[in-house]
């Protein structure tokens, strides 16, 4: 299930804004952000067609999951990158999410209060719910419903690692797709069916936030229709 590197035009093609200080593209499931240390297809190997006349290619400004989709913000130059660290950091981002899950909650609305830690040494990033880890926040509401599934935007008021997939979990409605703590298969479909829907970032202290808006991805159009989404 892993995606082939974005050709220059290809990732031309997911710029959502661009601006002076930053972009936001539409990354695709199934491509890690980083280059991993056995190599492999990444999304930064891509950064350089992202230049728009700079002398250096942007530089992610945060990270999403290999398997999430949606919008990934990028910092144009040293001192715009730093800014937009400072403002993930603090918590000054909101972001919201798309997720489809199975099941569902019973109420419409809710927030998860469950802290986190790591699973273990051995699996790396892999998270546990762990009442002595690091505090983890996630505001969620439901969006639509339909053949056992629930849609939800779900707004991670923290920005722990893998905060959202670990948190609907541990409710009893894991996020179809996921092969780490749901039931998705190790490969092949259904992907996880988690985007990150839309971003707000206020960069300029003298203008409104910039507002950007992800489209939904094709491997969540299925289920995401049977919830009522009405394609937009």
């Amino acid at each position: 299930m892993d995606v082939p590197e974005l050709s220059a035009d290809e990732i031309l093609a997911r710029v959502l804004h661009r601006d002076g200080l930053m972009l936001v593209i539409d990354k695709p499931a199934g491509l890690p952000v980083h280059r991993g240390p056995k190599g492999g297809a990444n999304l930064e190997a891509s950064f350089d067609a992202l230049r728009f006349g700079l002398p250096r290619p942007p530089v992610l400004a945060h990270r999403l999951d290999k398997e999430t989709s949606g919008c990934l913000v990028l910092g144009r130059h040293r001192k715009a990158t730093a800014s937009l660290g400072l403002l993930f950091k603090h918590g000054k981002i909101d972001k919201t999410y798309w997720a489809i899950v199975e099941g569902g909650p019973a109420e419409d609305n809710g927030v998860i209060e469950l802290p986190l830690g790591r699973l273990n040494a051995e699996r790396g990033w892999w998270q546990k719910p762990d009442p002595d880890g690091q505090a983890a926040i996630t505001k969620w509401t439901v969006l639509g419903r339909g053949e056992g599934l629930a849609w939800l935007a779900m707004e991670p008021v923290t920005g722990r690692t893998h905060q959202l997939r670990v948190h609907a979990s541990a409710q009893g409605w894991p996020i179809v797709g996921d092969n780490i703590y749901g039931n998705g298969p190790r490969f092949g479909e259904p992907r996880l069916h988690l985007h990150s829907r839309e971003i707000v970032i206020p960069i300029s202290k003298n203008k409104d936030p910039v507002r950007v808006v992800a489209p939904a991805p094709a491997h969540m159009h299925e289920r995401l229709g049977a919830c009522g989404w009405n394609g937009e």
